[in-house]
């Protein structure tokens, strides 16, 4: 039997706060930026993110109703129902807003209040707002 070994491992970086929240930096490493950066509107990524986790929800069956499912997650059914609008876009608007793609004008709120049903629609919303 050997005596128990213990290993040290020591990180540089540094913590910068930012409004709202913390970020962690860690050192150039090999040329690699220190930071990774976005040019996503992050409020609209969570909206997309808690749209589709929503979804899934439903489609999984844990809720049976959008009702059921704001009085559980403690959230309005109206603000609920808007959000699972965003499930609805056509898939390469989403992935523009993934990109960072998405001008000004096509901010949350004007997602939440103008959003057809028809991709082709929505195609020519965006061309539209640009």
């Amino acid at each position: 039997m050997t005596a128990p070994t213990h290993i040290t491992v020591r990180v540089p970086l540094s913590i910068r706060r930012r409004p709202g929240r913390k970020t962690v930096v860690t050192p150039v490493v090999d040329g690699l930026p220190a930071e990774a950066t976005t040019r996503a509107d992050p409020t609209l990524l969570k909206a997309l993110a808690r749209a589709f986790r929503y979804q899934r929800m439903l489609d999984d069956g844990r809720y049976a109703s959008i009702s059921e499912m704001a009085a559980a997650e403690k959230l309005d059914r109206g603000y609920l129902g808007r959000l699972l609008q965003l499930t609805l876009l056509a898939p390469d608007i989403v992935e523009c807003v993934l990109a960072g793609e998405v001008t000004p004008a096509n901010t949350t709120s004007s997602l939440f209040d103008r959003t057809p049903a028809s991709w082709e629609q929505q195609r020519m919303l965006a061309r539209m707002s640009q």
